[in-house]
């Protein structure tokens, strides 16, 4: 029996539907503002809440537990005298740098440990355990090496954020369908013209969560080396900052150091990363994770 002519356009035109990518109702400013403004500022006003009460209920010293408003002073402080401008300064430009050095030594390392089986059987579950070190085990050992200078600093930053990256892009390019490599080879591609038009970008999700491992790594190892590596001629950065209102035995400073560390950690992520990732997801039709 013939099927009827409407009933294969019907079939036709679903499956044509099925190819286009349904592109999401974007919802205005103020609902949007809604669904991911207000439950961080929410959540923040329930833990200076929480902290209020526990400081006026007095179960800790003022020297453990600081009110609120003397943490805040202490920021006020910091900001109207210019000083948190150059103590952020200080670690933001050593921590961009770094990663940016990390990246660049990362990837090539990567695809040499996803494409080659002998380099991935030498050195790949070194990078592993690389990446499981804590960077600050290295801190004693760069300072022996280099001495207390930038050196040191870079050092512990590209120890720290150099593995995940790495690791990154070759969890990435493990997940890639053996199809597009074999398809780039008919086409005529190198190794070259594969590694940039095929795998980086097939590659490109678990690439950008290995560059964000690789930044959260950069910056606590930088926070670590800073803590450690203390110098005149490093000059002060948040870890200095840190550190100094330890030996002060001031809170205050300690918890705006600790504030501000994290501010930059929420900042980069925000900026940077989360509009990358979105901007990789809505390129693969990935709507609905956004």
């Amino acid at each position: 029996m013939a099927t009827p002519p409407d009933t294969l356009d019907k079939v036709g035109a679903g499956l044509d539907a099925l190819d286009v990518p349904v592109e999401a109702h974007r919802p205005p400013i103020w609902r949007r503002f809604l669904k991911t403004g207000v439950p961080p500022i929410i959540a923040f006003a329930l833990l200076l809440g929480v902290w209020q009460a526990l400081w006026a209920s007095a179960l800790l010293p003022e020297f453990q537990l600081p009110a609120p408003v003397n943490v805040w002073n202490e920021l006020v402080r910091s900001i109207s005298s210019g000083e948190a401008f150059g103590i952020l300064w200080t670690s933001l430009h050593r921590a961009v740098l770094g990663f940016l050095a990390a990246v660049v030594i990362a990837t090539p390392l990567g695809l040499l440990i996803a494409k080659v089986r002998v380099v991935r059987a030498a050195i790949g579950s070194l990078l592993t355990g690389l990446q499981s070190l804590p960077s600050v085990a290295w801190v004693p050992a760069a300072i022996l090496w280099f001495g207390v200078t930038p050196s040191t600093i870079y050092f512990v930053v590209l120890m720290g954020s150099v593995p995940s990256i790495a690791n990154g892009l070759v969890a990435g390019i493990d997940q890639i369908p053996p199809l597009l490599p074999r398809v780039g080879r008919a086409l005529g591609a190198g190794r070259f013209a594969s590694a940039r038009h095929i795998l980086l970008p097939a590659a490109l999700p678990g690439y950008l969560a290995g560059l964000k491992q690789g930044w959260a790594f950069s910056w606590r190892s930088l926070m670590a080396a800073e803590i450690i590596a203390t110098s005149p001629q490093l000059g002060v950065g948040l870890g200095q900052y840190l550190h100094n209102g330890s030996s002060l035995n001031d809170i205050n400073m300690v918890i705006a150091a600790i504030f501000l560390i994290l501010l930059v950690g929420i900042g980069i992520e925000l900026l940077l990363f989360r509009p990358l990732e979105r901007a990789v997801l809505r390129a693969r039709g990935l709507t609905g994770a956004l």
